[in-house]
């Protein structure tokens, strides 16, 4: 699986699945890219992932056939850097709620040259762009020159969806030409309207409506994040039109497989 098979997986209207990592292990992010997912996300937000570990999480998961994401603790410099030089193919930003936050999180993404849906104007601020330097995801200036001209400018990117603020400014944010797709944060969506967890509520769900209305508008790729994994949820999801999936995490499916069977002895 390449990050180009999975743009052509969403140009086709089919659904991509990934999932969620939570431990810092290399075995189990193998593991997970085997069970056939498309991609597989590191979790730094929640997880327990130091940037010395991420390289071997990301070699894991492409030797297990998936595509090495990673969900960022925060769509800063420092954490971008990290993840894309460890060799992340894609890049999920938690809480975008506006476009400017957008552009800046794409921008340290980017290195320079490759920023062309840019617009330069008076009064505008001199941009960022990724810092260019030898690294594990070029080989250690093995393959540098391929890597800029070829797996630099495929990166994913991906903008959660967290807040009502967001929700506000959703048209601005989906018109970014280089955002690949949007995931809902479901609990953290429904905790900004003081209804965390309660997905079924009228004022929840008019907001997960007005989130699937804007991204058939804007011609976008609707995401989620089931957390808790359920088939019968899934085929709703995909029959629903949300095309960019994260399916369970790690940790839940040990938990749901490692319980204690209660026997009446």
């Amino acid at each position: 699986m390449t990050v180009r098979d999975i743009r052509e997986k969403l140009a086709a209207d089919a659904p991509t699945i990934g999932s969620w990592l939570q431990f810092p292990s290399p075995d189990v992010a193998e593991v997970m890219a085997r069970a056939g997912y498309d991609w597989v996300a590191a979790d730094m937000e929640h997880g327990a992932f130091g940037r010395a570990c991420l390289p071997d999480i990301f070699r894991a998961v492409e030797c297990g056939g998936s595509v090495p994401f990673a969900r960022l603790p925060r769509a800063d410099k420092v954490e971008i850097k990290a993840a894309l030089e460890a060799g992340a193919q894609g890049l999920i930003f938690p809480m975008i709620e506006s476009r400017e936050q957008l552009d800046c999180a794409i921008d340290l993404a980017t290195y320079p040259g490759q920023d062309m849906w840019r617009t330069r104007g008076q009064g505008q601020s001199v941009w960022e762009y990724r810092g260019v330097g030898y690294c594990r995801a070029n080989a250690f200036g093995g393959d540098f020159d391929g890597y800029l001209r070829e797996r630099a400018p495929e990166l994913f990117f991906v903008a959660q969806i967290e807040h009502m603020r967001a929700v506000e400014n959703l048209d601005a944010i989906l018109a970014h030409p280089r955002l690949d797709a949007i995931m809902v944060g479901p609990y953290d969506l429904s905790g900004s309207m003081g209804l965390t967890g309660q997905f079924e509520h009228p004022e929840f769900v008019a907001a997960m409506s007005r989130i699937h209305n804007a991204c058939k508008k804007h011609g976008a790729r609707m995401g989620l994040h089931i957390v808790r994994p359920d088939r019968d949820e899934l085929a709703r999801q995909v029959a629903s039109g949300v095309r960019f999936i994260a399916y369970g995490i790690d940790a839940v499916f040990l938990w749901r497989a490692a319980v204690c069977p209660r026997l009446e002895l």
